[in-house]
């Protein structure tokens, strides 16, 4: 198995670093992801879904180093939240760098999450850069939980599609909670 991920991960970032898109699993449901840094590749990954660039999507990152390359001021109750989340959480924090600008709010803010799942923190640690995780279906279609609810035309629009967990059922997409810089929290998906 360790081999199999390993390889995967290679192939996922091979195409990643080329400005492709994968579709992969990750701590929560399958996901549509690229280079969170290249606009080109993000582009495609709305024009795939047919989704509006004024909805955002999130970013996949695997630690402290990473979220303080893309935001500068990170409030306190972020790690606060994060320690104490027993399930996937994605944070949306104020005014994020050095990733696409087509991955930014309009109100300036960028979704993120942390992942522990074996597969997205190694292919990571290997990009150095986040990940784009945006949910593997059409806009405004459900969101699919298992890899054989994607449509085939998502799985054909990708550029590679990762060999793993396809017969995993995956879990709910994540807690989302906004916190702004003058430390002002909301839920927006429990």
């Amino acid at each position: 198995m360790s081999q199999d991920i390993n390889q995967e991960i290679h192939n996922a970032f091979e195409i990643i670093k080329e400005g492709g898109i994968i579709l992969y699993p990750t701590d929560t449901v399958w996901g549509i992801g690229c280079d969170a840094t290249n606009p080109e590749a993000v582009a495609k990954i709305y024009a795939l879904k047919k989704r509006a660039e004024t909805q955002s999507m999130i970013c996949l990152m695997n630690g402290e180093k990473m979220m303080y390359n893309v935001f500068k001021d990170i409030p306190e109750v972020a790690w606060q939240i994060m320690d104490i989340s027993e399930k996937p959480t994605t944070l949306i924090l104020d005014n994020p760098r050095n990733v696409a600008p087509n991955l930014i709010a309009t109100d300036k803010t960028l979704g993120i999450r942390i992942v522990k799942e074996p597969f997205c923190f190694k292919l990571l640690e290997r990009m150095k850069k986040p990940l784009v995780s945006t949910s593997a279906n059409i806009s405004g279609e459900p969101t699919p939980i298992a890899f054989k609810d994607i449509s085939p035309e998502i799985i054909k629009g990708v550029d590679y599609v990762v060999n793993l967990h396809h017969e995993k059922i995956g879990g709910k997409p994540s807690t989302i909670i906004k916190l702004t810089s003058d430390s002002q929290v909301k839920v927006i998906r429990k």
